[in-house]
């Protein structure tokens, strides 16, 4: 099967592996702590690597192994490692990368909020320095690259919230000379708009809970890689255990058989809705990569597989916190969840959620500030969203 082939991937890859002398159509939930064999010298072949096979599912599960393995062919990657929730596979693809005390880690300045303080109040106790810069400027990466000198490059394929793009190639290059560890949370983008590990990255991070399970039902995690990186991510995480259960694990594949069919909805709804806020007069600035006015439009339009992203963010013409609460209050079928890539539009407000735990000086200059909302658009028919929107805009 041709890994490019995303759609069909997406419901073929990993199925079907026969347990016994029958083959189920769909991988079943294996709702087990362990594994056994007839013989004793089954279980230390598998545990020495001189075998494939199942033991203890800390370290293996049939369900979470279908669910890895149509990641990895989604993502061109040598292999994929579930966990139980995307900032646990970031805090594993980092400890995989080859960070540790002394260590530095470069990161985006425009990241989601909880991955500014995973940086700073989880690895920066553990004596590993982050310094953020402006991954949309090359020239000031560059200079940045040499005079830091990190160990780690941390960046969003599409970032949180204000939704610019990065010319993965190019910095992976500028890493790679340095050799730099590039790390790609690839969420908002997934595997439908690009692969980075096709462009020079060296591991890529999904939210599972957002576009790969889709229907807003489980929690999860995943990071896919190549092979030179498998030792340290399948260590590291038999060692610590943050795995994904194999009912979620059946949930994230059930969910990925349908997501390139959903993202296509998804980013023709994101499309129209921005198209229409960009002209309404209660909307003072509409972010979103298909537009033409956005300053990445380009890049997007070269690096992705011709969609461009199901969120759109935008801030309400002379809006404060009171007035977001407003609008906010005022949605029918638009659901106001801290959340995104579901079946049904959600809407977000990021001052208080996303990035609620930084300074509000952060935000400020981050360009976050308090009338910006996030919405992420669902598969409903674009003109409910739309009229939903617009009665709430109405209010205020």
């Amino acid at each position: 099967m041709p890994k490019h082939n995303a759609a069909t991937a997406a419901i073929h890859a990993g199925e079907r592996q026969a347990p016994a002398d029958f083959i189920p159509v769909t991988t079943p939930i294996h709702s087990s702590s362990a594994f056994v064999y007839d013989r004793l010298e089954t279980i230390d072949q598998i545990a020495g690597g001189e075998r494939t096979g199942f033991t203890y599912s800390r370290h293996d599960n049939p369900t979470t192994a279908c669910l890895e393995a149509v990641v990895a062919a989604l993502e061109e990657a040598d292999l994929a490692v579930a966990f139980a929730s995307g900032m646990t596979a970031l805090h594993l693809a980092i400890m995989a990368a080859g960070a540790h005390a002394g260590s530095r880690i470069m990161a985006a300045r425009d990241l989601y909020g909880v991955t500014y303080k995973l940086l700073l109040d989880v690895w920066g106790p553990g004596g590993v320095e982050t310094r953020f810069t402006d991954t949309l400027d090359l020239a000031v990466l560059e200079k940045e690259l040499d005079e830091f000198r990190p160990n780690v490059l941390l960046l969003e394929t599409i970032s949180n919230p204000l939704l610019r793009i990065c010319d993965l190639e190019a910095i992976a290059k500028l890493a790679r000379a340095r050799e730099c560890r590039v790390i790609v949370d690839s969420t908002f983008a997934t595997p439908t708009l690009v692969r980075p590990l096709t462009l020079g990255a060296d591991f890529v991070v999904h939210s599972a809970t957002k576009y790969m399970g889709g229907h807003g039902d489980l929690v999860g995690g995943v990071v896919a890689t190549r092979e030179e990186f498998r030792q340290p991510l399948k260590y590291f995480s038999r060692l610590i255990g943050p795995v994904l259960g194999p009912f979620e694990a059946w949930l994230t594949r059930r969910g990925i058989k349908t997501m390139p069919l959903r993202m296509e909805r998804h980013c023709a709804n994101a499309a129209k809705l921005a198209e229409w806020l960009g002209s309404h007069p209660r909307v003072a600035r509409v972010n979103y990569p298909g537009l033409a006015a956005h300053p990445d439009h380009a890049l997007a339009g070269r690096m992705f597989n011709g969609l461009y992203g199901g969120n759109v963010s935008f801030e309400i013409r002379d809006a404060g916190k009171p007035d977001v609460f407003k609008f906010v209050n005022a949605l029918k079928m638009v659901v106001p969840a801290t959340s995104l890539g579901d079946v049904h539009t959600m809407v977000l407000y990021p001052a208080i959620s996303s990035h609620r735990d930084l300074a509000p000086k952060t935000r400020q200059r981050l360009g976050i500030g308090d009338n910006l909302v996030r919405v992420s658009a669902g598969l409903e028919d674009f003109e409910d969203i739309r009229a939903d929107i617009e009665r709430a805009l109405a209010v205020l």
